[in-house]
């Protein structure tokens, strides 16, 4: 199960490249370190509150949409399909690991 960390940071990149930006120029629109960015993308760093706002405004969202996760779950219709996608492009080996 993701933490509300990776979650919370999946979702800042997810609408940080719906609006088109990298992550060097979000970092540099609220005046952040990229890497520290980058950080809080992965899920290894938890924004502040303050940073959070920034991003916020930046990507021009409100904070309650940071999360909204509930878009992310699949059915199991996508799942079956995601899985059937995996195993056409496995090798021999990697058919025989699954």
């Amino acid at each position: 199960m993701e933490t509300t960390r990776k979650l919370l940071g999946a979702r800042i990149k997810e609408l940080r490249k719906l609006r088109g930006l990298s992550q060097e120029k979000l970092a540099e629109m609220i005046n952040i370190d990229p890497k520290h960015l980058s950080r809080i993308e992965v899920g290894r760093s938890f924004p502040s509150m303050d940073t959070l706002s920034e991003i916020a405004k930046a990507l021009k969202t409100e904070l309650k949409d940071f999360f909204e996760f509930s878009h992310q779950k699949k059915s199991d219709q996508e799942i079956t399909k995601d899985i059937s996608n995996l195993l056409k492009e496995a090798d021999s080996e990697k058919l025989r690991l699954i």
